[in-house]
């Protein structure tokens, strides 16, 4: 997608966001996740490595994750 089009759909999504709706964002963008993200799951080898929520996220954190480091969460 273009730039444009790309800030159209961050719009929509968190536009569905606040209006309430629960929407499932799956990307390999790190930065993009955090933005727009309540809480990210990282999932390694078909397993949830950790979930933290977007506000608190690290990107070396995530990245430890990512290659199958697990951090425990409470869920809310």
């Amino acid at each position: 997608m273009d730039i444009g089009a790309t800030e159209a759909v961050y719009r929509l999504l968190l536009d569905l966001c606040n209006e309430g709706t629960a929407v499932l964002l799956i990307s390999e963008d790190l930065d993009e996740l955090i933005t727009l993200s309540d809480r990210i799951a990282v999932i390694y080898s078909g397993k949830i490595a950790g979930v933290v929520p977007a506000e608190d996220a690290d990107i070396e954190e995530l990245g430890f994750m990512m290659v199958g480091g697990r951090r425990d969460v409470a869920e809310p």
